[in-house]
């Protein structure tokens, strides 16, 4: 289905605020491969609002996390103040000359989303430009609270729910923190080279792992039998997050259920991948097969049009 064909259904008509949801869309579609997959089974008018949230994350995310483009730490630190100077100005006003900002505030206003998910995010993203590591769990729990568990808080309005909002949301901070857990495991090469570790210092250590041997292990591309049990361990932790959110899934309204069903499995299959590739994650990158998500996708797309 089309840009114009989703935003006609959310009844979007604004020219410039369609062109604003259209530049969310794209930066989805361009950079969340498997979650832009999974938002195609949501109903059409909710696409635009989950375009919006995710555009706005991946931007800011972008910020922090490009640190190979030549950019200084602080040329980063000033763009994001930017970003949050015109995030505070637009709640205030109601507006923004920022398409992306804009499509955000719109689909905040239609859904009642409370500023300070958005608040709680941004100090998360602003903690990647300060923090290369985490003490401990706790530690790494305040930053993927703001980075991820919010994210669930503002998709879930967008979703819709057969049960009263607030027995839905702790599956779905649940479910962000278990997406977030498997992105760490699944990137924790890249953002070693960023030079950062989410994995928590005092459970690493316990396992007989510092930062030294993560980079060894990146630079030979050998996993050492520590690091395994490392990220074994790792690996347990975030399955027990989707145990933790997956009854909040069947709580969701029935057409929203497909989607996130199928990015439900998609991530769990990157542990599995993890697991398989006997947790060498460190001089690569495991990633779904294109033929996977769509024998995944395939199904879904039939019970979507089913639940419709």
């Amino acid at each position: 289905m089309s840009a114009d064909r989703e935003l006609d259904a959310a009844k979007i008509t604004d020219p410039a605020l369609r062109e604003a949801y259209r530049r969310c869309r794209s930066l989805n579609a361009r950079h969340g491969r498997t979650f832009y997959l999974a938002t195609r089974l949501l109903p059409a008018d909710r696409r635009p609002a989950v375009h919006a949230l995710y555009g706005f994350a991946r931007w800011v995310d972008d910020i922090v996390d490009e640190v190979h483009d030549g950019r200084t730490g602080a040329e980063r630190a000033v763009e994001l103040t930017a970003v949050e100077r015109r995030l505070d100005e637009g709640f205030r006003t109601g507006a923004s000359d920022d398409p992306v900002i804009s499509a955000l505030l719109d689909t905040a206003s239609r859904y009642g989303l409370p500023r300070e998910y958005f608040d709680d995010f941004m100090v998360s993203m602003r903690m990647d430009l300060t923090v290369a590591e985490y003490p401990t769990w706790d530690d790494v729990a305040r930053y993927v609270y703001g980075s991820a568990a919010v994210i669930g808080l503002q998709v879930l309005p967008v979703l819709g729910t057969t049960v009263p909002r607030a027995e839905a949301e702790p599956a779905a901070a649940a479910l962000g923190v278990a997406f977030q857990l498997t992105n760490f495991l699944r990137d924790v090469g890249e953002d070693l080279d960023r030079g950062r570790v989410y994995l928590p210092v005092d459970e690493l250590a316990a396992c007989g792992v510092d930062r030294e041997l993560l980079v060894w292990s990146r630079s030979t591309g050998r996993v050492d039998r520590r690091v395994r049990a490392a990220l074994a361990a790792q690996v347990e932790r975030a399955r027990r997050a989707y145990r933790e959110a997956e009854p909040g899934v069947a709580v969701l309204d029935r057409r929203s259920r497909p989607c996130v069903a199928t990015a439900f499995r998609l991530y769990q299959r990157i542990l599995d991948l993890v697991e398989r590739a006997d947790y060498d994650v460190l001089s690569r990158r495991v990633v779904v097969s294109p033929g996977r998500r769509l024998a995944v996708a395939l199904p879904a797309l039939a019970r979507a049009a089913l639940a419709r």
